[in-house]
């Protein structure tokens, strides 16, 4: 057995125990009643970073919600990897879908059942084990610095003015992420490419207070309807999107990235089942997985208005209400985006009625390259680790932060997660492997062995100090 693997195989009840711990804090960023378990969360956090070994581990205030920052530095010739990862989670709701309490961890078939156990408390923490373990046995051989923050489900709000005038301690080679999933526990793969994001919150406004729809309706503009009336206009029976200029500057996806991504495993009948639908929609002329990979996407995230309790009350509301996303990929710009859809929203609506729309989040897409020395390092490491080589894929989610590191840092990120697609972040029942989990602590520190090499290799000068470590 691996020295890697026999510490593990050693430790893994205490790993398991202080992860429980972890996900015992709710720590929700997108609601104020939870500032309590947002700062205890960072607090758990600056408290293993010192006693996995970190030199430098504190708590750093943001306009927002604090970030961890840490710091284990060895050596100034070797590379420095930034460890990015966030312990802020979703709301729980709704709470009555869960089969236990989302902030009483549990155990069940080798999965560890909490709200944040995948997402992405499970995936950070493991960072912090893999640093006990490189520091415990004496086997640090790159600099590492941590970035933890707690508002990534809120869209990061903080961050980047948090990038800007930190740009000094963060200088590093390159980033190392785990927000991630695999394509299943038998086939490890490499996130590349990632969707970039537009996030609205539109009003409809009719009368100036809710009215009886049996004596005025007819004849007063109700929003509820025209709303979804407006929704309705923004795709084609083709399911093309019809906002003018929406897809300018794709950039269209090479010949090799498409047979790629169809050698991946891909069973139409078998996700239909997982995700409990009849059939699947999209956009005419793409399959399935071309659809997720390669093509944008409009989505109504919620809509409301009028009355929603239990039993009846006829109205005609005042207001209405949605929130919609638009996932964007490679050439497609955030900003125009905005503008396009803000400017043909409004005028979808008759003169019956005002429109408002707000934007609540955004960001760029982003693609690694995945001839660098850093990509090719973790190749390695997961085919070491798992036996099998990855498979480098893009997906259809979005990680705000990619693009930052990029812009302020100018750092490409290394995506390596350990997650499932069946771990249902984001809804009740969120899990995480346990299999996954201590993979995850097995993988790491071979690709900060691999990458040094790698990196010594291209900088000869570094060789002596990277072979003494």
């Amino acid at each position: 057995m691996k020295e890697n693997q026999k510490y593990i195989t050693k430790n893994q009840e205490r790993f398991i125990a202080e992860l429980m711990d972890f996900l015992s804090i709710p720590s929700v960023s997108s609601n104020e009643d939870y500032i309590l378990g947002i700062n205890g969360a960072a607090k758990f956090v600056q408290r293993q970073l010192i006693a996995c070994g970190a030199n430098i581990a504190t708590i750093e205030k943001t306009e927002g919600h604090p970030v961890v920052y840490g710091e284990k530095m060895v050596d100034p010739s070797l590379p420095t990897v930034l460890v990015y990862g966030h312990y802020d989670v979703q709301p729980a709701d709704p709470i009555e879908l869960w089969d236990h309490p989302p902030f009483e961890p549990i155990i069940k078939d080798e999965k560890i059942y909490a709200r944040g156990a995948c997402d992405d408390k499970g995936q950070m923490f493991m960072h912090l084990k893999s640093l006990e373990y490189l520091t415990r046995t004496n086997q640090m051989c790159c600099n590492l610095k941590f970035i933890f923050e707690g508002e990534e489900e809120i869209g990061s709000p903080s961050l980047e003015k948090y990038l800007i005038n930190n740009k000094e301690k963060l200088k590093a080679d390159v980033v190392l992420v785990s927000d991630t999933a695999m394509i299943d526990n038998n086939t490890p793969s490499l996130i590349y490419g990632l969707k970039g994001i537009t996030y609205f919150e539109v009003e409809v406004t009719g009368p100036e207070k809710d009215l009886h729809s049996g004596i005025h309706g007819g004849v007063i503009p109700n929003p509820l309807n025209i709303l979804c009336t407006m929704i309705g206009k923004l795709q084609d029976e083709n399911g093309t999107i019809t906002i003018p200029g929406f897809y300018r500057g794709i950039v269209t996806p090479s010949d090799e990235e498409i047979t790629a991504l169809h050698r991946i495993p891909f069973d139409v009948e078998k996700y239909k089942k997982e995700v409990g639908v009849k059939a699947l929609t999209g956009e005419k002329g793409y399959d399935p997985m071309e659809r997720i990979a390669f093509r944008p996407t409009l989505d109504v995230n919620g809509i409301w208005g009028g009355y929603t309790g239990q039993g009846a009350k006829t109205v005609i509301p005042s207001k209405a209400f949605a929130k919609l996303s638009m996932r964007l990929v490679n050439g497609q710009s955030a900003k125009a985006v905005i503008r396009s859809f803000s400017n043909y929203f409004r005028t979808l609506a008759p003169d019956s009625v005002d429109v408002s729309v707000r934007v609540l989040a955004s960001c760029e897409s982003a693609l690694v390259p995945i001839d660098s020395l850093p990509f090719r390092a973790a190749e390695m490491a997961l085919e070491q680790s798992f036996g099998v080589k990855p498979v480098a894929v893009r997906i259809g989610g979005s990680i705000p932060v990619i693009s930052l590191f990029e812009k302020v840092l100018g750092l490409h990120s290394i995506l390596m997660g350990f997650g499932l697609d069946s771990d249902d972040i984001h809804s009740p029942n969120e899990h995480y492997g346990i299999f996954n989990f201590l993979k995850e602590i097995e993988t790491i520190p071979l690709f900060y062995e691999n990458y040094a090499k790698a990196f010594s290799s291209a900088n000869p000068k570094c060789f002596l100090a990277s072979s003494a470590m």
